[in-house]
């Protein structure tokens, strides 16, 4: 490959989104404007084309056992435990917490963050909302953050960054350890992507 096209490769890395069940085809848009490569990931030869990957907000328990029945639980763990920088919204979330209080029957999750996450704590489809947040290290105006059915932290580990908390109930709505990024909220619902910016900028950072 000539030098042009290694600096284009590095440019653009190849983000995956896992592509089981939720806001996929909004993740891939925003992926797209934020300057990265999307690939839909639904099968193990798919994820090791990725460089990181995206677990979308959409209905916990069905992205579960749909992971469960595609044959990638084993292999998502172990590139989450060895480094791949991933990102997950809202039910992404919930996919990347060690600990649940509330799981469903038979629901487990990918771990990857040394926190506890709450299902659905903020209520309701009817109880839906935006709300302005600060968010740690970004830069410019408010974020305008869209929860839906949102999980919310309750508690995290030493090694965790809190990045945001809901100002009207104070509880931790955006973090990140290492090279893993959560939001209790939907990034890909907006068209303000320096969510996403932020986490290509991961993906981009030396291992």
């Amino acid at each position: 490959m000539t030098a042009e096209g290694l600096a284009a490769q590095a440019a653009a890395p190849a983000v995956g989104v896992l592509a089981l069940q939720g806001d996929v085809a909004e993740h891939v848009r925003a992926v797209r404007e934020s300057g990265a490569e999307p690939l839909a990931v639904r099968r193990p030869e798919e994820l090791d084309q990725v460089e990181g990957l995206i677990i979308p907000g959409g209905e916990s328990t069905t992205i579960w056992k749909l992971i469960d029945i595609f044959g990638l639980a084993e292999q998502l763990r172990k590139r989450i435990t060895g480094g791949m920088p991933v990102f997950g919204s809202c039910a992404g979330m919930i996919m990347l917490a060690d600990r649940l209080p509330d799981p469903a029957s038979g629901q487990e999750t990918l771990g990857g963050i040394d926190m506890t996450v709450r299902r659905n704590a903020f209520g309701r489809q009817v109880d839906s909302f935006e709300r302005d947040l600060t968010i740690k290290g970004m830069k410019g105006q408010p974020y305008r953050a869209v929860f839906i059915r949102a999980p919310w932290v309750e508690e995290v580990g030493p090694d965790v960054e809190i990045l945001a908390t809901d100002p009207g109930t104070s509880r931790i709505v955006a973090v990140r350890q290492g090279r893993a990024l959560a939001t209790s909220f939907h990034p890909e619902l907006t068209r303000d992507w320096r969510i996403h910016r932020m986490f290509i900028d991961m993906v981009r950072e030396p291992a």
